[in-house]
């Protein structure tokens, strides 16, 4: 794994151990590809977290639940919806394009967003106190 990649995975699992409760997270490495599954407890809420690097590519979800209903979810996916928000249509040139949005009200809602990192995730769950 690549030595910053291996720091920026140090440094989320010592946050999140830090700030959420019955942390517990597993890695994934290979030369392609380089994965950290992460969850745990804020409050109320259960956490769910994932951090992708492959091809010089990442890709995260930071995901709120309460019970079963996602209170709030990050990504970058290639969601045909914000794909469509961000250029009206989905064509060749857009086709599995990740987007950075975020999923509201048990994922009925969506809003586009600047690309996060689990810092920003972490002051996001801190100044909304869900």
């Amino acid at each position: 794994m690549d030595e910053k990649i291996a720091e920026y995975f140090a440094a989320v699992i010592t946050t999140a151990a830090g700030i959420f409760e019955n942390c517990a997270y597993e890695q994934d490495c290979t030369p392609e590809r380089a994965t950290l599954q992460l969850h745990g407890e804020y409050g109320s809420c259960k956490i769910l977290i994932t951090e992708l690097f492959s091809d010089k590519l990442r890709k995260y979800r930071y995901y709120v639940l309460q019970g079963n209903r996602v209170e709030a979810g990050f990504d970058n996916a290639p969601d045909p919806r914000a794909i469509r928000m961000k250029y009206g249509k989905i064509g060749k040139e857009h086709a599995g394009e990740n987007i950075p949005h975020l999923h509201l009200e048990d994922k009925t809602e969506m809003v586009l967003t600047e690309e996060m990192m689990f810092s920003d995730f972490v002051d996001w769950l801190q100044k909304n106190r869900l």
